[in-house]
């Protein structure tokens, strides 16, 4: 059941729609002046508080933005008899769901409260997957290589500097930089990843920079590049080792003046953007032969970060096997499978070439060919 706060300091109006309200099926309290009602809104959770504007003590404006600085959930839903936009306008600005004028319509405040509720609802959905998503992508590991990857990670994310993630192809280094963001200043803005080999060389700098109309063949429209689409945010350069020399070029001048410019215009746009990379390659070794400038990677690599690979930290394997298990049993909607420990033993004998992406595989394998527990026979019979 949904609980309502009316906060008014007219007895009648509070009591007239407390009577609606309640009617339809909603629990409600009330608060005689907006101090009252601050001090209900921050012992209690209500989904709803209907606080008029103009009150004694306290304000309802006051109220709301008081309200939003407790971090809760409730959505609020103002009236005033003295309504105009400007207020509307500023009350939105503060966190307001609605505004309503007195005297009050009853089927504008019923309409008002379902869809202020059903928005409630969505937002509390929204942070439960969230949570789950988080949980999901985990750093697993208690092995000293990972415990000291979590340090760092913990002392670079708070800060502006630019991270160069190395490590082999499968190792997680794209889970180290959405963790870096997840723990910057930056976490209410967007993550934007560019998967730089996946990307053909000829298209790289659109994709980075955008376009505009008509710049080539098929630019028919507009483009916004992942630069500005990461604005106040982080860009991700994921196999950062496989961008174009020019394209390079175009990201050492973004990273130096902060500046792009879309392909094909000549307007120069601003940008503030923290950068992350990362590449499996020998970038050093790529420089000496000409193939990475060596200006970008000293722009890149303020802070280095390795990930190790699984062979550097198989005592983390029974973990991840064990959160592997978890998380294929959820997306099959399936019991979690029982894997024995001379099974788990046989899982920490080979090299992992193709490190954590290749163990969840072979997991993933595991769990649909074997019967109810996985057993040192299976995992020989389908490694």
């Amino acid at each position: 059941m949904a609980k309502i706060l009316i906060i008014d300091d007219e007895k009648s109006i509070r009591y007239t729609l407390r009577e609606i309200l309640e009617f339809e099926g909603y629990k409600v309290e009330e608060a005689k002046d907006g101090e009252e009602g601050l001090e209900k809104l921050a012992l209690n959770d209500f989904d709803i508080c209907l606080s008029d504007v103009k009150m004694p003590k306290m304000d309802g404006l006051t109220v709301l933005e008081k309200a939003m600085g407790l971090g809760k959930n409730t959505e609020f839903i103002m009236i005033s008899a003295h309504a105009n936009i400007d207020m509307a306008v500023e009350a939105t600005k503060k966190g307001a769901y609605d505004f309503i004028q007195k005297p009050v319509e009853l089927n504008r405040l019923l309409l008002a409260v379902r869809n202020a509720l059903d928005k409630s609802k969505l937002v509390k959905k929204t942070k439960v997957l969230t949570k789950k998503v988080k949980l999901q992508n985990e750093i697993v590991g208690e092995s000293e290589p990972i415990i000291k990857l979590k340090e760092t990670i913990d002392k670079v994310a708070p800060t502006e500097a630019r991270v160069l993630i190395t490590g082999a192809n499968g190792s997680g280094k794209e889970l180290v930089a959405q963790w870096i963001h997840a723990k910057s200043n930056r976490n209410k803005k967007p993550l934007v990843e560019v998967n730089c080999a996946a990307i053909p060389s000829e298209l790289i700098e659109s994709e980075l920079f955008g376009h505009e109309k008509g710049a080539f063949t098929s630019a028919v429209k507009q483009r916004v590049g992942k630069f500005e689409q990461a604005d106040g945010g982080t860009l991700f350069l994921d196999e950062i080792g496989d961008m174009s020399l020019s394209a390079q070029a175009k990201v050492l001048r973004a990273l130096q003046e902060k500046k792009i410019t879309r392909v094909g215009g000549d307007k120069e746009l601003t940008v503030n953007v923290r950068v992350l990379a990362a590449t499996n390659k020998d970038l050093k070794k790529m420089i000496e032969d000409g193939e990475f400038r060596e200006d970008l990677y000293h722009r890149l690599s303020v802070i280095l970060m390795k990930v190790p690979p699984l062979k550097e930290r198989k005592d983390d394997i029974p973990l991840l096997v064990d959160k592997f298990l978890d998380d294929i049993a959820q997306e099959y909607g399936e019991t979690k499978k029982d894997i024995d420990d001379v099974a788990v033993r046989k899982l920490m004998e080979p090299e992992w070439s193709g490190n954590i992406r290749e163990l969840r595989n072979v997991v993933e394998r595991l769990t649909i060919m074997s019967n109810e527990c996985i057993t040192a026979q299976d995992v020989e019979m389908h490694l």
